[in-house]
């Protein structure tokens, strides 16, 4: 299926529901998921744009931020605000003065910085919406079918509007990632795309802001972080494959995380269960970065490789994240790992239940992927209904466990 060229964000009724009760809608996310492309299309006639990636604008925000807001009167849309952070005090004011829903429509790439501000300048006038690559959903233009819970009524709506695909297909997928620029335009050289991205990261979000100045040092460790995808995250190690002090990996890794690149996916556990593990794990965002960052030159070669189970795991976690990110949702997600080595690797939490969910690059899901299923009910926490997203053609209820279902990626 060719992906369409006008794509359609399911965030984008979200952001008319924000901005119809807040003053500031703040829309974040890395470099070039596409948050200037939504904003601009959503925005109502009369709405003015404005851009700080324009040197003489954002050197008159700079030095004179009230003159840069009479210059600029609401409704209006400002383009990348973390480079001048002076306007939130400014923007501030003309908020609480006018009192007009939706005056100020933000971006920002890098919310490490930026964050900071909104929060001391901001409190309870702005509405933060991250926004993530496209979902497969969304660059196939398929419907949105709501944030992604192993439910049963939500399982029959997302294989009623799916889009059936093969192995081979989703590793195509898989490798190539989501950004909008490739998925939009199929002839686009993956690697070329890449490379800018990453040059253009480093020079303007990483050197600019976060002052890092071995870039060289800085790839490395970005290149050690991809190939540790939906892995535990261990600190030492990075620094050591990395040559770089510890406390310098803890603030490179909180860069990639604050900008969109990583996340990292916290664990599930109580002050009762003292044998549960509590260490993050780590995922890159996009497939597609990370299978660039470790160099598979093929969707072939990706899948027949060591990083094929990880790099699937990632995808489906991505893509459920997505599912509650761009329908406004900031749902608490979890893993469950346990000193037995039992694992799951997502809990949904919805009206006090956790929803588990497995990811298994298999047709045949065997007894292993409920393992960590068995110890969670053990635990006395609220369990609801759960899933294994697999590679099987259909869905089906997994007989062993009453409540769990083996869903095929497809649907998501």
């Amino acid at each position: 299926m060719v992906p369409p060229n006008n794509l359609t964000r399911f965030l984008t009724p979200h952001i008319a529901e924000a901005s119809a009760v807040f003053p500031v809608v703040l829309v974040t996310g890395a470099r070039q998921v596409g948050k200037t492309t939504l904003l601009r299309a959503a925005a109502e006639a009369g709405r003015r744009y404005v851009t700080l990636d324009d040197p003489l604008v954002l050197r008159l925000a700079r030095e004179d931020p009230a003159l840069f807001i009479q210059s600029h009167p609401a409704p209006v849309l400002i383009d990348e605000i973390q480079y001048a952070p002076q306007l939130l005090p400014l923007i501030k004011i003309a908020v609480d003065s006018a009192h007009t829903p939706g005056a100020y429509w933000l971006t920002g790439s890098q919310p490490f910085h930026l964050m900071q501000g909104v929060a001391e300048s901001l409190a309870g006038r702005v509405a933060v919406l991250p926004l993530l690559a496209l979902s497969r959903r969304e660059a196939l233009g398929l419907p949105p079918a709501g944030p992604f819970v192993p439910t049963a009524e939500t399982l029959r709506i997302y294989a009623a509007t799916g889009l059936r695909n093969d192995l081979e297909g989703l590793y195509q997928q898989i490798w190539r990632g989501s950004y909008p620029a490739l998925a939009t335009q199929p002839a686009m050289n993956k690697d070329l795309f890449y490379a800018s991205y990453l040059q253009t990261y480093l020079q303007r979000d990483v050197r600019d802001l976060a002052r890092v100045g071995d870039e060289s040092a800085f790839v490395r460790f970005l290149r050690a972080a991809a190939a540790r995808t939906a892995q535990l995250l261990n600190i030492a190690d990075l620094a050591r494959d990395t040559d770089i002090a510890p406390n310098t990996a803890k603030h490179w890794l909180s860069i990639l995380e604050a900008s969109g690149i990583v996340y990292l996916l916290q664990p599930w556990h109580t002050n009762l269960t003292k044998r549960l593990v509590k260490t993050p794990k780590l995922y890159l965002l996009d497939t597609g970065l990370c299978s660039y960052l470790t160099q598979w030159s093929s969707p072939q070669t990706l899948q027949a490789g060591a990083l094929s189970g990880p790099i699937f795991e990632t995808w489906v976690i991505t893509e459920i994240l997505k599912s509650h990110a761009h329908a406004g949702r900031h749902t608490p997600f979890h893993y469950y790992r346990d000193k037995d080595q039992r694992e799951i690797d997502l809990l949904i939490e919805q009206n006090g239940h956790l929803h588990p969910v497995e990811c298994k690059m298999s047709a045949t899901p065997g007894a292993d992927a409920l393992k960590g299923m068995q110890a969670l009910a053990h635990t006395g926490a609220p369990v609801g209904e759960g899933a294994v997203v697999c590679m099987v053609p259909e869905p089906l209820a997994l007989a062993a466990r009453p409540g769990i279902a083996a869903v095929p990626a497809w649907v998501l």
